[in-house]
């Protein structure tokens, strides 16, 4: 009977005290923290220089692809590297962006929640998603237009067309491909119409990558200069030291990702050139700008708390579809990949790796 109680009372103790040890009480006040405003300029100024070699790393070794043969898209190595990458955006978009997200538009700091009880980071994640899909289809649908629309006359060499003797057209045109190339008409003009759906498909897979690539970097983007402003903000050397390998990491995946639709959308060299300088600038200017305005920027004051959490959510929901949609569902179900028992598998594990070393930098980014 005594060891009983002595139980019940050891449960009860448990009961009332774990839950105040593990959630403390909610402030927002300022965390007391050893600032050093000096020590932590320093760090801030090594961060920007650090963060930007590493997203420029990042973003352009995708690139040398076309330097290297082991890293061109056509090669099955190059399936694995945007594998990796895809789990590295799912991961940050899952683990980094959306957590952040629900903490701050959750916050006890917001005085009156103007949304109450309904799930409003959810929603907003839900609706940034549904919107990257109606932009992808608006988009790809106008250049699909705008490319057909200037590339020349293509004329199909099937059954029913109408040709003259030894197979030319009737009406003395000169069959010519999506590009404006003529092409030979003879007899085997099967060969004349194989050229064309080829051309075909590599345009509308081309322009489909140029749609992803901008989608995919401006999800990027929104969540970088947040990043960097957060760390631009800090004035304790112990918050930024962390934080200044993590987010090395963290734009070093990110850029491969980005690097990957870069290479396959075949932009033209100054195109790449400004996207890849582009990314790789937005968490320094967020890092500069959070030095600019660290005497007034408080991360706790309902606006930013809001605005973080909306720009957050949608960055998430940007990046989950970009990353499920976009990047993954199109290298699986490749029809090289799906051939191929040996790629289906190096994807599988190099995509769980790329997820697992995102979602453990979690800890410290």
């Amino acid at each position: 009977m005594m060891k009983c109680l002595e139980k019940f009372l050891i449960f009860a103790v448990l009961v009332t005290v774990l839950p105040s040890l593990v959630l403390g009480d909610c402030t927002c006040d300022a965390e007391e923290e050893e600032n050093d405003r000096s020590l932590a300029l320093k760090y801030k100024l090594g961060a920007i220089a650090s963060i930007f070699v590493a997203s420029a790393i990042g973003v352009y070794f995708p690139v040398l692809g076309k330097k290297i043969s082991a890293l061109s898209p056509e090669n099955n190595f190059f399936f694995v590297i945007k594998a990796f990458a895809a789990g590295v955006i799912l991961a940050t978009g899952f683990i980094h962006v959306l957590p952040d997200a629900f903490e701050s538009l959750t916050s006890p700091c917001l005085p009156e929640s103007p949304w109450g009880d309904f799930p409003f980071t959810g929603f907003v994640a839900m609706v940034a998603a549904i919107g990257t899909l109606m932009v992808d289809v608006q988009a790809t649908s106008h250049y699909n237009k705008k490319s057909s629309g200037n590339n020349g006359t293509v004329l199909a060499l099937g059954e029913g067309d109408d040709h003259g003797e030894n197979g030319k057209p009737s009406n003395g045109e000169i069959a010519k491909s999506s590009a404006g190339l003529p092409l030979h008409t003879h007899a085997t003009h099967g060969h004349a119409h194989g050229a064309i759906s080829m051309e075909g498909d590599s345009i509308s897979t081309q322009l489909r990558y140029r749609v992803i690539t901008q989608v995919l970097e401006l999800g990027i983007i929104v969540h970088s200069v947040i990043i960097g402003l957060a760390l631009g903000a800090s004035d304790s050397p112990k918050t930024i030291r962390p934080l200044l390998a993590a987010l090395s990491f963290h734009q070093l995946f990110e850029g491969l990702g980005l690097g990957g639709c870069i290479t396959q959308a075949k932009f033209k060299a100054h195109a790449i050139a400004v996207m890849a300088l582009f990314f790789s600038l937005t968490t320094p200017v967020g890092i500069a700008i959070g030095i600019g305005v660290a005497n007034v920027y408080n991360e706790n004051s309902p606006k930013a708390l809001i605005v973080q959490g909306v720009l957050n959510a949608a960055s998430a929901g940007i990046l989950i579809y970009m990353a499920l949609v976009d990047l993954l569902a199109t290298d699986f179900m490749n029809p090289k990949m799906q051939n191929n028992g040996w790629l289906q598998i190096g994807a599988n594990v190099s995509l769980l790796l790329g997820a697992g070393c995102m979602s453990l930098l979690a800890k410290w980014a």
